[in-house]
C-alpha cells in the first residue's frame, strides 16, 4: 500500500452498526460470542486477501462485527452494578484494551517473523493468527460471558433477588423496560446522549492515535522497529495503572467531572511538548507520550461511565451506550487520517488535531456537568413533578423526578 492507503484502511474500520437493541432481545453470551467469531473470521480474511480493495472489504466486515462488542460490554456491565460501583469495574475491563495497545504491537512484531512460512508474508500471518485467537476466544465466551442479572445462571435465586433489589435501590422508580413511541422520543431527544457523543468523540481521538501511531512516533525518534515496540509497552502499562487508580478514586468520591478535566490537562501538556518538539531531546519527547496516552485513558473510561450514570432503564442505557461509542468513534476516523507520512517526524497536524479534540471533549464535560447540576436542582425544588401525571409514569427512565444525575 502507498500514499494514504493505510489511513483509508483504518478509516473504514470505524463504520459503526449499533447492535445493543439486538443484545437486549437475546442473551448477551450468544450475541457477543457470535460477533467475536464473525470478526475473527473477517480478520483471518485480511490475511488472505490479494488486493487493497479486498483489504478494505474485510476491514469493513471487521468494523461491522466488532462495532457491537464494546458498547455491548459497557451496557452489560452497567446492568450489574450501582452507579458508583461502575467506574472501577468498567476501567478493569477497559484496561485490557489499554494493555493490548502496548503488547499487541510486540505480538505483531513477533508474528511478522513467520515471513515466508507456507508462502505467506509476515503481515498476513499477523492477521491469520490473531483472527484464529479471536475465533477461539469467541467460542469460549459463549459459555463464559454472563447474561442479564434476571437470568444469570451463576447466581442462585436468592442472589438474583438481592442483586435486583440493590439495583432497584440505586435507580428507584426510574425504569424504562418498554421501547414504545414515548420512550423512543425520550431517548432520541435527550441532550445528555448527544453531549456524551461529543465528549467521547473528543477523547477517543487520543486513544486511537496512541494505539495506531505510538510505535511509529517512537521509531521516528531514532529507534529500530523492535525497540519502538518494546518502548511503547511502558507507556500503556502506566496508562492502565492511571486509569484504574482514577477509577477507584472517582467511585469513592462519587464525582466524575474533575477527573475528566484532570486527564485532559495531563494529555494536553504532552501534546504541547510534542508540538514544540524541535530542539528537544529524545528523552523529553518520549516523556511527552507518558502524558498524552495515560491522560487520555484517565478520561476515556470515565466519560463512558459518567454518561451511563446519567441514564436509567434497560433501553435507555442500551441505546445511549451504542450511540456514545458508535457515533463517538468519529474521533477514531479523524485519528486514522491526520498523521501524514510527509509530516514525519513532527506530525504537526496529528498532534494539533489531537489537542483540539481533547478540548472538544472538555467543552462537552463542562456542558454535561453544569446541565445535570441545573436539572438536579430543578428536581429538588419539585419542578419536574408534573411528569408524574402522565400515562407512561412507569416507563420514564431518568426523566423520573426522583432520579438524580451523577456529577
Amino acid at each position: 500500500m502507498g500514499g494514504h492507503d493505510y489511513n483509508i484502511a483504518l478509516f473504514v474500520f470505524f463504520i459503526p452498526v449499533p447492535s445493543n437493541v439486538v443484545l437486549k432481545r437475546i442473551s448477551p453470551s450468544l450475541w457477543l460470542s457470535c460477533i467475536m467469531v464473525l470478526w475473527g473470521i473477517a480478520t483471518i480474511g485480511q490475511g488472505l486477501v490479494k488486493s487493497f480493495e479486498g483489504l478494505v472489504a474485510m476491514r469493513v466486515l471487521v468494523g461491522i462485527f466488532e462495532a457491537g462488542l464494546f458498547p455491548g460490554c459497557v451496557y452489560l456491565i452497567s446492568m450489574y452494578y450501582q452507579r458508583y460501583e461502575l467506574q472501577w469495574r468498567l476501567s478493569l475491563f477497559f484496561s485490557a484494551s489499554i494493555l493490548a495497545g502496548g503488547f499487541g504491537g510486540l505480538l505483531a512484531y513477533a508474528l511478522a517473523k513467520m515471513d515466508g512460512i507456507g508462502g505467506y508474508s509476515g503481515w498476513r500471518w499477523i492477521f491469520i493468527i490473531e483472527g484464529l485467537l479471536t475465533v477461539i476466544v469467541g467460542i469460549i465466551a459463549r459459555f463464559w460471558v454472563c447474561d442479564w442479572p434476571e437470568t444469570a445462571n451463576f447466581l442462585t435465586e436468592e442472589e438474583r433477588a438481592m442483586l435486583t433489589s440493590r439495583l432497584q435501590t440505586d435507580s428507584g422508580e426510574a425504569i424504562m423496560n418498554r421501547l414504545d413511541k414515548a420512550a423512543a422520543k425520550r431517548i432520541f431527544t435527550d441532550w445528555k446522549i448527544y453531549t456524551g457523543v461529543i465528549m467521547y468523540m473528543g477523547i477517543v481521538n487520543t486513544g486511537y492515535s496512541g494505539s495506531f501511531f505510538v510505535p511509529t512516533i517512537i521509531r521516528e525518534l531514532g529507534y529500530t522497529s523492535a525497540s519502538a515496540q518494546i518502548r511503547s509497552i511502558p507507556i500503556f502499562i502506566v496508562a492502565a495503572i492511571c486509569s484504574i487508580a482514577s477509577a477507584y478514586l472517582t467511585d469513592r468520591l462519587r464525582h466524575r467531572f474533575g477527573f475528566c478535566i484532570f486527564g485532559l490537562v495531563v494529555a494536553s501538556v504532552g501534546y504541547v511538548i510534542l508540538l514544540a518538539q524541535e530542539g528537544l531531546s529524545v528523552a523529553v519527547k518520549y516523556f511527552a507520550l507518558f502524558l498524552v496516552v495515560p491522560g487520555g485513558y484517565i478520561t476515556q473510561p470515565i466519560v463512558l461511565a459518567w454518561v451511563q450514570n446519567c441514564m436509567s432503564g434497560h433501553y435507555k442505557r442500551s441505546i445511549s451506550a451504542a450511540m456514545t461509542v458508535g457515533f463517538g468513534n468519529l474521533g477514531g476516523i479523524v485519528a486514522s487520517n491526520v498523521f501524514f507520512t510527509e509530516e514525519a517526524p513532527l506530525y504537526k497536524t496529528g498532534y494539533g488535531v489531537g489537542l483540539g479534540f481533547l478540548w472538544i471533549c472538555g467543552v462537552g464535560c463542562v456542558v454535561l456537568f453544569l446541565g445535570v447540576i441545573w436539572e438536579n436542582r430543578k428536581r429538588d425544588r419539585g419542578e419536574r413533578d408534573w411528569r408524574l401525571q402522565g400515562e407512561d409514569v412507569d416507563n420514564l427512565g431518568d426523566d423520573h423526578p426522583s432520579f438524580r444525575f451523577a456529577t
